[in-house]
């Protein structure tokens, strides 16, 4: 399994039709998919909640839940449709997700998480891993992480991806403790030095291969989340430096590939709109950018059925300087 490069799971980005997006530009990071709550996973439309594209894979499932019955079920589930590996979820700090008890207030729990591991390690054959913080609240210590991390290391999990700040659960919003919390690096890396054995993924404001080159000289692998989503386009630089890979394709052939999909997804009754707000990034940093910005919100929610719409909208951007002569 390749995890020297992964993109994180974003709640409300990293839905089948960005992972498709994503996998047009890069063939070797690993791809998350959003939280997905194990009631939803086990008692809702599963087709429309669990299902992916074949050319998203290697894809992991990433889940959220304290129910070990309930996670042992959907880690078979994800192993029954094909996904690589089943993650679960102990660092996302929102307080809906508190409330159903999941995300990073299990860190206050490490016995029942390592329950939940066991169970979820025994159902499955492909690989359980854990993302988490390296804290909560006042709690910014290196025992308590490393006990937290050996605990669940007897569980039968291997893999862990650590975001390297604490998480505030009262007090700050989601987006704030993206931010907030300061970095703490140097955490995560003594984690690596003291559990050799494990592999351990560094996640938290990378956005820089230079960044990426540094950490994979002590950590397993990284795990980056915003940059990527910001500037897709980003994922080349990550297949040249990274992964060693010559030919690239181009911004104006990704938009070919999307085009294709986006005709038989739009055919299938998808909106274009739940296609294309996940391209808006494609021309991140380039000469007339916030126009095709600017253009896509003007134009990819109008009459959604019109595949013709749809073609449009891509044809443009197939050419910067046709966006620009378009829309200037």
């Amino acid at each position: 399994m390749k995890r020297i490069v992964s993109v994180a799971p974003m709640m409300d980005c990293t839905d089948r039709h960005d992972r498709f997006f994503l996998r047009l530009i890069s063939k070797n990071v690993m791809l998350y998919s959003e939280m997905i709550a194990t009631k939803s996973a086990i008692h809702g439309d599963r087709k429309k909640i669990l299902s992916y594209s074949p050319e998203e894979k290697p894809l992991a499932l990433q889940v959220g839940g304290s129910d070990k019955k309930e996670l042992s079920e959907v880690a078979k589930i994800a192993e029954d449709m094909g996904y690589d590996e089943i993650n679960i979820n102990l660092g996302c700090p929102s307080k809906k997700v508190q409330k159903n008890k999941f995300g990073a207030c299990l860190m206050k729990e490490p016995n029942l998480v390592s329950e939940c591991i066991n169970e979820m390690v025994n159902s499955c054959k492909i690989p359980v891993t854990a993302k988490t913080r390296i804290g909560f609240d006042d709690t910014e210590d290196f025992d308590y992480l490393n006990k937290f991390v050996l605990k669940i290391k007897e569980s039968g999990c291997k893999t862990f991806i650590i975001h390297a700040r604490k998480a505030i659960l009262k007090g700050l919003t989601p987006k704030q403790n993206l931010n907030i919390p300061k970095l703490n690096y140097e955490m995560v890396y003594k984690i690596k030095k003291e559990n050799p054995d494990l592999e351990i993924i560094i996640n938290g404001g990378i956005s820089k291969i230079d960044e990426i080159k540094n950490h994979l000289k002590i950590c397993n692998g990284v795990m980056i989340g915003r940059a990527i989503y910001q500037n897709p386009y980003f994922l080349t630089d990550i297949e040249k430096e990274i992964f060693n890979v010559k030919n690239n394709p181009t911004r104006e052939e990704i938009a070919e590939q999307l085009l294709k999909y986006l005709e038989k997804e739009v055919k299938l009754g998808t909106k274009v709109n739940h296609i294309m707000r996940h391209a808006v990034g494609l021309y991140h940093g380039q000469p007339g950018s916030k126009n095709w910005k600017r253009y896509l919100s003007d134009n990819m929610m109008a009459r959604d059925s019109d595949f013709q719409k749809a073609k449009h909208i891509m044809t443009v951007v197939q050419n910067n300087e046709k966006v620009n002569q378009t829309i200037a």
